[in-house]
């Protein structure tokens, strides 16, 4: 196995979703491993806190999901810095989210992160979404003007940060982008998001729980992946980790994001298997 690959999969970060199903699953989480917490409009910002803390006293690195589309007002910004600092969270993943209609004045993360950083968060690293395969609501344009945006933003305060990727099914499509973003100065270390192991019917009976059929935003910006997910066969992420592990240097690779949807225990008997099968 190349030093890349092993890192990618020995390292990758585990995405879990605030629900009771993860009671199980959280026994099977790899000791110390970095796990992101997602938010969802259903449930508020809330869950995604009380579940970081809780797996930061498990000794894991949590890292929360923060979504702009639900934070009313600079109160709740000031917050949810304060949340970050007083808990010692070193990372947070940030995100427009799937509201409908955004709960203050914050439509999205750049106008977020501003004031976000102009609080005490104590953070190391703060992360923003990137897509590939182009958002199915906002404009190639706009979507490729607010990564930079962000990049600039963090630049200015510096605090170092990192992109992961949306689930992406073509190797082309993400190389390409990669390639494109990267001569346009796009220059914040890059994480594959590649879905884990995969459950179907779990994950059809989670979407219905998590109200996501009732939101057309999650649906039109989703439902392709989805539609992929559920295939014959599903997906087999080392379709795309392992040629792009062997561009990880020149594109500045350094994360593997593995969406989970709870089925940890199979994801980490699958992350063991690749380690086992490839030496390492």
């Amino acid at each position: 196995m190349s030093s890349s690959l092993h890192h990618l999969i020995a390292d990758a970060r585990y995405e879990v979703i605030p629900m009771k199903n993860l009671e199980t699953q959280i026994e099977h989480i790899p000791a110390g491993a970095s796990v992101s917490v997602t938010c969802s409009p259903a449930k508020g910002q809330q869950p995604t806190l009380d579940l970081t803390s809780r797996l930061a006293d498990l000794g894991h690195m949590a890292v929360p999901h923060i979504s702009a589309r639900l934070c009313p007002d600079e109160a709740e910004v000031k917050r949810l810095a304060e949340f970050c600092r007083s808990r010692g969270i070193k990372e947070v993943f940030l995100i427009a989210g799937d509201p409908e209609q955004p709960a203050g004045k914050y439509d999205g993360v750049v106008s977020f992160l501003r004031d976000f950083l102009s609080c005490d968060h104590g953070l190391q690293r703060i992360g923003v979404t990137a897509y590939p395969d182009g958002h199915a609501i906002i404009p190639a344009q706009v979507v490729h003007e607010a990564l930079h945006a962000k990049q600039d933003l963090l630049n200015e305060a510096g605090v170092p940060g990192f992109a992961s990727t949306q689930m992406c099914f073509d190797l082309a499509q993400w190389t390409t982008w990669a390639t494109a973003e990267r001569a346009a100065g796009f220059d914040l270390p890059l994480h594959i998001g590649v879905p884990g192991v995969i459950d179907r019917a779990k994950l059809f009976t989670m979407g219905m729980r998590l109200g996501i059929g009732n939101s057309m935003r999650f649906v039109k910006k989703n439902g392709g992946v989805l539609g992929r997910l559920f295939k014959p066969g599903g997906y087999d992420p080392n379709k795309l980790i392992i040629p792009l592990s062997k561009r990880a240097d020149e594109l500045n690779i350094e994360g593997l994001h593995l969406f989970t949807f709870n089925n940890v225990q199979a994801t980490a008997e699958w992350q063991r298997k690749m380690l086992n099968r490839f030496g390492g």
